[in-house]
């Protein structure tokens, strides 16, 4: 009995020691996220802002065409960047030839705003929808404002809600997540307001109203970039990632690694994709060598490499599907065939789930606004979205949601995270909801 008594206390005294640890590491992540928030802040008074690995070259800022620089340049005299005014105003996401830059750059935005990180170090369009619901966990509701405020910026000064702000990304957007941003702002602020005893709380509430009054239209505008024709999904209704760009990124000049894996890969698996061309001479190399090929890719009619007698050559179809890809957020992947280098023949199922969220989004908020009409039509979008998801992307025999091929005209047979997209989006049924939840076996592999 004394003996049952002892281990039992030595017991509860290891529950409580475990306790306190596990007490403590909350403790210690906690106080991590608070200081983040502070590290990972940029802003155009910060010189940190401006340096970017991923291109070479002297750091620039450029502001919207026809802005005055002087008073700018003058204010980072610190920071080693020059300022420049973009060539001609931006209307549209792929209004700016990029490629006639001078030089690549950070794009101006009037608010301070939170990086990814590491060599991330701009705004990024879909991870900031997650940031902005950190900080307002955290109780910095007016960074997360500030940043949605700069998607506005970027809306009405550079054409759409861009990939991140700089000029490389000029060519592209990400999944479209902005209505969910302007909904969690609005939402937290109107339920500060609501607890609020404070006689000027109405005031306050008004001046809410007429913040979404605003975000309402830019939000419109968001969700016309992807009712455009070059994003339309053939005739299935639905929606694709695409990029008004042209050849590699730019942000991948300095590295021709990638693009050779790319290549390298093609020539080794042919059924894998018809991405290179000009590439007799190195198949025939493939078929007298190990898996070890080093592929040296032409890019450029004056690189070297392509004056040798059997150059290989990405095809612009593969380099439309590569940059779509990057619009899609998940790069690289395998998902739209190898390396994702068709991305832009899929309609995506995270892609459409989101423009109904979005549809559903613009619905609610122009009933908010007294806009009867606007939430019909909105409303009927989505329901009509979501009908041609179920027709395309919805298979009930295996239960789960898939891309759907353009080429093929037929379901990709990959499975991904993003079956998932639709129950979060509020377009699955019950029973597609219960479908999906038994496909997620799939994704369950050893190491996560």
């Amino acid at each position: 009995m004394r003996s049952a008594m002892c281990w039992l206390l030595a017991l509860v005294c290891l529950l409580g020691r475990a306790q306190a640890q596990t007490q403590t590491q909350a403790q210690s992540t906690t106080q991590y996220i608070h200081a983040a928030w502070s590290s990972l802040t940029r802003s155009m008074e910060d010189c940190r802002s401006f340096a970017d690995v991923k291109v070479h070259g002297a750091q620039v800022l450029y502001v919207p065409a026809g802005a005055a620089t002087g008073e700018l340049q003058r204010s980072l005299a610190g920071c080693d960047v020059m300022v420049r005014a973009l060539p001609k105003a931006i209307h549209a996401i792929g209004d700016s030839d990029v490629s006639a830059l001078p030089s690549q750059g950070l794009l101006f935005l009037p608010h301070p705003y939170v990086v990814p990180g590491g060599r991330f170090n701009e705004m990024y369009g879909w991870d900031s929808y997650f940031i902005i619901r950190g900080l307002i966990e955290d109780g910095h509701r007016e960074l997360a404002r500030g940043m949605v405020e700069n998607f506005f910026y970027e809306i009405e000064n550079y054409g759409g809600v861009l990939n991140a702000n700089r000029t490389y990304y000029l060519t592209r957007s990400q999944p479209p997540f902005l209505t969910s941003m302007i909904r969690a702002v609005y939402e937290s602020a109107s339920q500060d307001k609501d607890k609020d005893k404070d006689k000027d709380k109405d005031k306050d509430k008004n001046k809410d109203k007429q913040w979404l009054a605003r975000a309402y239209r830019f939000a419109v505008e968001d969700h016309g970039l992807w009712t455009r024709p070059e994003h339309l999904a053939g005739a299935t209704g639905l929606a694709r990632y695409y990029d008004y760009g042209h050849g590699p990124v730019p942000e991948m000049r300095d590295d021709d690694r990638y693009y050779a894996t790319v290549a390298q890969y093609s020539l080794l698996h042919p059924e894998a994709g018809k991405y290179t061309e000009d590439a007799k001479g190195m198949a025939d190399a493939v078929a007298n060598s190990s898996h070890a090929l080093r592929v040296a890719v032409c890019r450029n009619e004056a690189a070297a490499v392509c004056a040798a007698p059997s150059p290989v050559a990405l095809t612009d179809d593969y380099y439309k599907g590569d940059r779509a890809m990057r619009e899609s957020g998940f790069d690289p992947s395998f998902r739209f065939d190898a390396y994702s280098g068709r991305t832009q023949h899929f309609a995506p199922v995270c892609l459409n789930a989101l423009l109904f969220k979005a549809e559903s989004d613009l619905a609610w908020m122009a009933a908010q606004l007294g806009k009867s009409d606007d939430a019909k039509n909105w409303q009927a979008a989505a329901d009509e979205r979501k009908k041609d998801i179920d027709k395309y992307l919805w298979n009930a025999a295996k239960g789960s949601y898939f891309d759907y091929d353009l080429e093929a005209g037929k379901q990709s047979d990959y499975v991904y995270a993003t079956m998932m997209y639709p129950l979060w989006a509020g377009c699955a049924s019950r029973e597609q909801a219960q479908g999906v939840r038994s496909a997620l076996a799939q994704l369950v592999k050893p190491g996560g």
